[in-house]
Formats: C-alpha cells, sequence, structure tokens
C-alpha cells in the first residue's frame, strides 16, 4: 500500500493536480528515498495543512505555486502561534516537495534557493541527574504483572540511547548478550550496533525468562517488546510508559524518551567519552547535532574552564 494512504489524513481533500503531486512526492520518499514511516508522516502531515490553503486560494497545480505564495502561507502559520520550529519544518516540507517537482520536471524553476527559513533559537535538551535516572530506573514494581518488561525498556534506553521507535522495533535476535551488543535500525533504516551495560543484559534476560513466553501469541514475530495481547508495543505505548513512570517518580512531567536518550548521551560525555562515540551510538548522521551535548554538561565546561583559565 502506497505511503500516502498509510493513515495519511489526505482523503478530506477533493482529488485535484497539486494532491496527486504530493501522493506522488510521498511515495518518492518511500520508495527511493527509503525514509521511515514516521518520517513520511510527518511530511504528510505538514503539507495536509498546505493543501488545504492552497485549495482555498485556487492553487490546483504545483506549477502556480509561487514565492510570496509561500511566504504568505509562512506567515498565515506565524498568525496562528505557530512555533518557530513547527514553521520551519513546514517549509522543509514544501521545500522537498518542490525539490520533487523541479526533479521530476514539473517545475521548471527550483524556488527553494530562495526561501529562507526562519531563526530558531537552540533550546537545551532537558537532562536529568544520574541520581534522578536510576530512581527512574527503579520505579517498576516487582508485584505488578509486566515489571519484567517495563523494567527491561527502561534499562535499555537508558543503556542505548535509543528512539522510541527504534527500541519498539528490537527484535530478540538483535541482541548478543554474550559480548554485550545490539543491532538497531535507525533512521533512514540505517543500521547501526551498540554497546549494552550488564544491567540492561541482566534486566532483559530476566524479561525474556520470566515474561515474554507467556505473552507470546501466535502474531508476536521476533519482537522484544510486548503487549499484553502479545502484539509489539508501539512507539506511543512506549512513550507514556515512560511518562507514567517519571510522574511516579516525582520527576518533572516533560520528561520523555527522549529524555532518557538526552541522559544517556550527557552522562557518558561526562563520564568521558567522546563526542565521535556518541554520535555514532546516537546514529547521528551529523556531528553537529550531537554537539549541543557539550553545552548542557555544565560540570565538565567549569572543570575545563578552571583547568585552562589563566584565572580560575
Amino acid at each position: 500500500m502506497p505511503a500516502c494512504e498509510q493513515g495519511l489524513p489526505l482523503a478530506d481533500i477533493k482529488t485535484f493536480s497539486l494532491q496527486q503531486d504530493v501522493r506522488n512526492f510521498l511515495n518518492y520518499l518511500t520508495v527511493e528515498a527509503g525514509l521511515s514511516k514516521n518520517t513520511v508522516l510527518g511530511y504528510g502531515r505538514d503539507l495536509r495543512s498546505f493543501l488545504k490553503y492552497c485549495k482555498s486560494n485556487n492553487v490546483s497545480e504545483i506549477r502556480r505555486i509561487e514565492h510570496a505564495f509561500i511566504q504568505d502561507y509562512l506567515r498565515k502559520l506565524s498568525h496562528e502561534q505557530k512555533s518557530e520550529s513547527s514553521i520551519k519544518r513546514s517549509l522543509v516540507a514544501i521545500r522537498m516537495l518542490l525539490r520533487f517537482g523541479k526533479l521530476t520536471g514539473l517545475l521548471e524553476d527550483d524556488l527553494t534557493s530562495i526561501l529562507e527559513s526562519p531563526k530558531v533559537w537552540q533550546k537545551l535538551p532537558i537532562i536529568c541527574s544520574k541520581r534522578q535516572v536510576i530512581e527512574l530506573l527503579n520505579t517498576p514494581c516487582p508485584e505488578e504483572p509486566f515489571y519484567f518488561r517495563d523494567k527491561a525498556m527502561l534499562e535499555l534506553l537508558y543503556a542505548t540511547g535509543l528512539r522510541a521507535s527504534e527500541i519498539a522495533g528490537l527484535k530478540t535476535s538483535d541482541f548478543n548478550f554474550n559480548i554485550g551488543y545490539l543491532r538497531c535500525l535507525g533512521k533512514g533504516n540505517r543500521e547501526r550496533v551498540v554497546p549494552i551495560g550488564k544491567a540492561a543484559v541482566a534486566a532483559t534476560n530476566e524479561y525474556l525468562t520470566n515474561l515474554r513466553p507467556s505473552l507470546v501469541k501466535s502474531f508476536s514475530g521476533d519482537f522484544l517488546l510486548l503487549s499484553r495481547t502479545g502484539r509489539p508495543m508501539s512507539r506511543i505505548e512506549i512513550w507514556r510508559l515512560v511518562k507514567k513512570y517519571a510522574v511516579r517518580a516525582g520527576m518533572p512531567r516533560n520528561v520523555t524518551v527522549h529524555t532518557l536518550r538526552h541522559c544517556f548521551a550527557t552522562h557518558m560525555l561526562a563520564g568521558g567519552a567522546d563526542l565521535r562515540s556518541i554520535q555514532e551510538m546516537l546514529g547521528h548522521v551529523d556531528i553537529a547535532t550531537t554537539q549541543i551535548y557539550t553545552h548542557v554538561d555544565h560540570e565538565r565546561l567549569r572543570k575545563i574552564h578552571r583547568k585552562f583559565h589563566p584565572r580560575p
């Protein structure tokens, strides 16, 4: 089934030429570019809003999209109090669509070179202390029915820095417990190998021994984390569980799966890990994405300042 039909809410817009171009573009992202389903869904959501704006302004073909029209759309988003990051994301989706139009011969000129992105302040990620993370990892109660699963999930998230979608996609065959590594499939279907510590190995083995066999059904496949019905857990379910345990541990309500990913990177950096290794474990394509953690680790910066400043 084409990616554009897998949950993308485009059906409520009456079919016209531009909508078909968007469908072809989303299929291209899946089949040719090899982007993940979640990434394609994100582009689809942003372009759905743009399609509605185009329809309301009688712009029914991609060749009728002009620079001023796009700027008007971005101003509309700004007037609707959309965040700068949301506006920038929408602009990226439109740029990609226009580049697809140029690539396929639908457009003669490439408008993307004259479209400026809104300036976005880089926000530092939310980081919890090591003590707070340990408290979170110890929050699941042994008396609870899914204790072994949830304990393994939390330990793996902190031990590896995996994204929610990545840990949801883990299979039992992805683990090598003897040498302490797992294999995961990241963004753009890029595979990487990540080490796991003894605590995560022990928690995962306990889950595989004491709980997972009772959850397995004929449709479970080889997926590691299973729900009570035996189906593979979704990234949304994993997010909800982390939020539940974070609240129970008395942590800020904005703690998420990604917070544990940030904690993993920051605590590794504080412990002496080099930035290139952290980049590889996180699956970042560009090390500039990883460098934000050098600004988060305040204690490390203080040590550097005391060591190298002539008047510490």
